[in-house]
């Protein structure tokens, strides 16, 4: 019978294309994961790698083959995680990943309260897009995800920790709105915004379901900190959300911000596989999430 480092050579090598760089994301010499490639094809009887010396690739068989050993060693994964969970849940490495609109903005200030309650946990933070995030989740790569909502998240587990309303930024030295909320947008113009691809640009777009807004689609950033830095040259109007100018996004920029109370928000969540054995420790976590977002919303000063 095969074993599970049967599988995480051939993975290995889907995922690089190339048995040099697989063994050594493997650990092993070149010749010992050749030996256990040609082992497994060997016991199942089946061809799973076209070999050249040019190029590596899987057969149609070997793709079918990489979606299943992929579900396995998940599943594998899950009962080491169970066990470990059983023993003490809130010890070890936790992956935790977030989106760059958020992650930055609320981890910080959170991580004081998760060490305190949770000394023997190691946190590692990527960030990366919301559909790359729920793929690492879903594949096993992260254990807990920070995203916001409406996104589609399929299967995963959520629970809720806050709204995020949005204010608009405007050159300091342009007309800043009389009145809050969508009024002051009547004469905003073109919004710029972060490109496409981040969750925000669309939410940010949806902040008035009824009123189509519009973006500047001559220019595109790629973070908040970009967004801010044109607009306090006087390069346009955007929409920043309240965590991030609650986190002294603009405390050293020359902007001008407006509430926009009736703005519709992004759900902030945390997401992680239904079938974690740390779900405790990840409703713990939210808590922590929440408390910290409270306390930073007390001590911002609003307009």
């Amino acid at each position: 019978m095969f074993t599970l480092r049967h599988l995480q050579f051939l993975i290995a090598v889907a995922d690089t294309s190339n048995f040099s760089r697989a063994a050594e994301i493997s650990f092993v010499t070149q010749p010992t994961l050749s030996a256990g490639i040609k082992e497994l094809e060997d016991r199942l009887g089946v061809q799973l790698i076209e070999r050249t010396r040019r190029s590596v690739m899987l057969t149609p068989l070997g793709e079918q083959i990489i979606a299943r050993a992929r579900a396995l060693l998940l599943d594998a994964k899950e009962i080491e995680e169970l066990a470990r969970a059983h023993q003490n849940p809130e010890e070890g490495d936790l992956r935790l990943g977030a989106i760059p609109t958020i992650g930055p903005y609320l981890i910080p200030q959170a991580l004081p309260l998760i060490r305190a309650q949770f000394p023997g946990l190691r946190l590692y933070l990527r960030e990366e897009m919301t559909e790359a995030l729920i793929e690492g989740l879903n594949g096993g790569r992260l254990d807990l995800i920070l995203i916001a909502l409406p996104f589609d998240t399929g299967s995963l587990e959520i629970a809720h920790l806050f709204e995020d309303g949005y204010q608009l930024a405007t050159p300091p030295h342009a007309p800043r709105p009389q009145q809050t909320g969508r009024s002051a947008l009547r004469d905003a113009g073109q919004l710029m915004l972060l490109e496409k691809g981040h969750c925000l640009q669309r939410h940010a777009l949806q902040a008035y379901p009824d009123r189509n807004l519009a973006q500047d689609d001559s220019f595109a950033a790629t973070s908040l900190t970009t967004l801010v830095a044109m607009v306090s040259e006087g390069l346009g109007v955007t929409l920043l959300p309240n965590l991030a100018i609650d986190a002294g996004i603009v405390s050293h920029a020359e902007v001008s911000l407006t509430p926009l109370p009736d703005a519709c928000p992004r759900q902030v969540v945390l997401a992680w596989r239904k079938n974690s054995a740390r779900k405790s420790l990840f409703e713990k976590l939210s808590a922590l999430l929440r408390q910290s977002r409270q306390r930073q919303d007390t001590l911002a000063p609003h307009a």
